[in-house]
C-alpha cells in the first residue's frame, strides 16, 4: 500500500444529502482502523451536484494512486469497507461500483476555467489554493503591472459579465478607473435567485478563494479599497467557507493593509441577502447595502459613477470574478481562444429538468444545444421526445426542439429571444405543458416585483390573470393577442430589469408554441395534460381488473364499482386530483 492514495469524497449540499458526510466518516474510520496510509479530503463541492457536477451519481467519491484516478458513484457507508480493502489496500477496483461510460462523456466536451479547481482544492485551506496557483495573479497584478495593465488584459480577453446582461467586464472596469472620486467600492453579487441556478454558490462553496482573488485584481485596476460580496443567506455553506476564505486571506496578509507588500489597502465584507430576487439587480442589491429597502433606482446615474453611497462602484457577479485570477495567470490570448467571436471564453450552466445527467457544467461559449443536451446530459430521460430548453430562469426563454443546433452564446440566444442569463438551463420533455411553463415564471417575477413601478406590479400581476385563466379552461378570444401587447408595454415601461425581462418567457413561449396556446383557448385542451382544470379520468372497462386501488384512493369519492368488475368514475364528482391514474397499475385509467 503506498501512502501516495488520496481519497476524494463529495461534500457538497448533493453530496451531503447523498450521505457524503456518512461515506467520509466512514473512510476514515476504516482507513484507520487498517492502519492504511491515505489521506481523506472532501472534494470541493458545489450544491446539490458534488464537487464532479453530476449529481445523479453521489455519492461520487474518487481514489487517486500513483497519479492514477478512480471514480465510484452511488457510494454509501456500508460501501466504504470493500473499497479500502479491496481497491485501497489490495490494489484491485471494485469494478461493479465505478463511474460508466455516460460519465466520460459528461465531462468529454466540457472545457474547465472557473471550475478547474473545484474538486481538486481543500476549499477551506488556503494551503491547497496557493499550492494550485492560488494568489500569484493578484500578486503579479499589484507588483509587476499597472491597473491600466490589468484592464488591457481583461479587456483583450473579451470577457463579458456572466450575471445576464453580458456587458463587457475590462471597459466596466475602466470606467470604473476613470470615474472620479477618491473612494471607490466592488462588489461580488452572488444574489443567485433564478430557479434552478445554482453555478455562484458552486464555486463559492468549491473554491471561495478564487472569487477573493477576482476583486482584489478587479479593485487594484478601479482603484477601490473596500469590497463587498452580497450573499443570500440562504447559501449557509457557501457563507461559512467564504467568511474562512476572508480570515485566511487576511491573516496571509493578502487583504487588509499594504497587500502583498505594495501600497495597495483592500479588505472585504460579507453583506446577508434575505433572498429578494430584485436584489440581483444592481441599484436594489446597493440599496440593501446600504440598509435600506431594496427597490431599483432609475439610471443613469449608473454606479460606476454613482453607486454605493453616492460613490463609482463596479458590481460583478461570482462567475465574472472567479474567471479574473486564471485570465491573468494565462493570458487573454489563452482565455479568447475560447468561444466565439463576441462571446469569448467559457459559461458555467446549471443543466436540470428532464435530463438523464443533471449538474453542474462549465462548456465553451458557441456550443450547441444539441452537444449540450444530448451528449454532455446523456438525453432526455425516460426516453422521452425533447420539448424545449428554458434558459436565462425567468428573465428568458424557452427555445423549441427545432432549434437545437441554435450555438450557445450572448447573440444567438438574443435573437432566438431568450437569454443566457446567469446561467440557468432548464430541459422541458413532451410532457411539459409550456403555457403552464410561461404561468410559472410570471406567477415567480410577479411576486418576486418590489412594486416600486407600476408596469412590473400592474402588468405582471396581469399577465398571471390571464395566464391562469387559460389554464384553467376558462380563455377568451384575444387572450394571446392580449398577453403580446401587454408582454410589450411591460417590457418598455419598466423601470428595472426584473420588469423589461419578465414577459420574456410569455413571448418566447407564444413565438414557438402559439398552437399549444391556441389549444387552451379555442379547444379548451391542455395538448401535455399538464393544466388539471382542463382535464378528465375514465376507466377504460377492457383494461380495468376491480381491485380497487383507485376507489381507495379517490378523495371525493368519485369512484365505484364492485371488487373485481369494472370501475367507473363519476365526472360530476370527480376533482381531478389524478390519484386514481397515479395509483392504477394496469393503466386503466385514462387522462384526456
Amino acid at each position: 500500500m503506498s501512502n501516495s492514495t488520496v481519497v476524494r469524497v463529495c461534500m457538497g449540499p448533493g453530496g451531503i444529502a447523498a450521505g457524503g458526510k456518512g461515506v467520509l466518516d466512514e473512510f476514515e474510520k476504516c482507513l484507520s482502523e487498517k492502519n492504511i496510509q491515505a489521506s481523506v479530503r472532501e472534494n470541493c463541492s458545489s450544491h446539490q451536484v458534488g464537487c464532479l457536477g453530476l449529481c445523479a451519481r453521489d455519492v461520487l467519491v474518487e481514489v487517486h494512486t500513483n497519479g492514477a484516478k478512480t471514480t465510484y458513484q452511488y457510494i454509501k457507508p456500508d460501501m466504504v469497507e470493500r473499497i479500502v480493502t479491496e481497491h485501497i489496500s489490495g490494489g484491485q477496483p471494485v469494478s461493479e461500483w465505478l463511474v460508466d461510460d455516460a460519465f466520460s462523456a459528461f465531462y468529454k466536451k466540457q472545457v474547465k476555467v472557473v471550475l478547474s479547481d473545484v474538486g481538486k482544492v481543500d476549499p477551506e485551506d488556503i494551503d491547497a489554493y496557493v499550492a494550485a496557483g492560488g494568489y500569484e495573479s493578484a500578486r503579479e497584478a499589484l507588483t509587476a503591472g499597472s491597473p491600466r495593465d490589468v484592464i488591457d488584459e481583461v479587456k483583450s480577453s473579451g470577457l463579458r459579465g456572466r450575471g445576464g446582461a453580458g456587458f463587457p467586464t475590462g471597459l466596466k472596469w475602466e470606467l470604473g478607473r476613470a470615474a472620479t472620486g477618491d473612494i471607490k467600492y466592488i462588489i461580488c453579487n452572488a444574489d443567485e435567485g433564478d430557479p434552478g441556478a445554482f453555478m455562484d454558490r458552486a464555486v463559492i462553496e468549491g473554491n471561495p478563494h478564487s472569487v477573493v482573488e477576482g476583486m482584489i485584481i478587479g479593485a487594484y485596476a478601479i482603484g477601490a479599497s473596500k469590497g463587498y460580496v452580497y450573499i443570500r443567506a440562504e447559501y449557509p455553506l457557501a457563507v461559512e467557507r467564504l467568511k474562512l476564505a476572508l480570515h485566511q486571506a487576511t491573516d496571509r496578509g493578502f487583504l487588509g493593509k499594504g497587500i502583498f507588500g505594495t501600497s495597495m489597502d483592500f479588505d472585504i465584507e460579507i453583506k446577508l441577502g434575505a433572498g429578494a430576487f430584485v436584489c440581483g439587480e444592481e441599484t436594489a442589491l446597493i440599496a440593501s447595502i446600504e440598509g435600506q429597502r431594496g427597490m431599483p433606482r432609475p439610471k443613469p446615474p449608473f454606479p460606476v459613477n454613482k453607486g454605493l453611497w453616492q460613490r463609482p462602484t463596479v458590481i460583478n457577479n461570482v462567475e465574472t470574478l472567479a474567471n479574473i485570477p486564471y485570465i491573468i495567470r494565462n493570458g487573454c490570448a489563452w482565455y479568447a481562444s475560447y468561444g466565439t467571436e463576441k462571446s469569448k471564453g467559457t459559461k458555467v450552466f446549471a443543466l436540470t429538468g428532464k435530463i438523464r445527467n443533471p449538474g453542474l457544467i462549465e462548456v465553451p461559449m458557441g456550443i450547441t444545444l444539441r452537444e449540450i443536451i444530448y451528449e454532455i446530459g446523456g438525453g432526455i430521460e425516460n426516453d422521452k421526445n425533447l420539448k424545449a430548453v428554458q434558459t436565462g430562469g425567468p428573465s428568458g426563454g424557452c427555445i423549441p426542439a427545432s432549434m437545437l443546433d441554435l450555438n450557445v452564446d450572448y447573440d444567438s440566444l438574443a435573437r432566438a429571444g431568450s437569454i443566457v442569463g446567469s446561467g440557468g438551463m432548464i430541459v422541458l420533455d413532451e410532457d411539459d405543458c409550456m403555457v403552464n411553463m410561461a404561468k410559472y415564471f410570471v406567477h415567480f417575477t410577479q411576486t418576486e416585483s418590489c412594486g416600486k413601478c407600476v408596469p412590473c406590479r400592474v402588468g405582471t400581476k396581469r399577465l398571471l390573470e390571464i395566464l391562469t385563466r387559460i389554464t384553467k379552461g376558462e380563455g377568451r378570444t384575444g387572450d394571446i393577442e392580449l398577453l403580446e401587447r401587454l408582454s410589450a408595454g411591460i417590457k418598455t415601461a419598466s423601470l428595472c430589469g426584473l420588469g423589461q425581462t419578465a414577459p420574456n418567457p410569455v413571448l418566447s413561449n407564444i413565438r414557438y408554441f402559439r398552437d399549444e396556446f391556441i389549444a387552451h383557448v379555442r379547444d379548451k385542451k391542455c395538448p401535455a395534460k399538464v393544466c388539471r382544470e382542463m382535464l378528465s379520468y375514465r376507466i377504460i372497462e377492457k383494461f380495468c381488473r376491480g381491485c380497487g386501488a383507485c376507489l381507495r384512493a379517490c378523495p371525493g369519492g368519485a369512484i365505484t364499482g364492485e371488487k373485481k368488475k369494472p370501475h367507473v368514475i363519476d365526472p360530476g364528482k370527480c376533482i381531478r386530483c389524478g390519484a386514481c391514474f397515479d395509483v392504477c397499475k394496469f393503466k386503466s385509467v385514462e387522462k384526456e
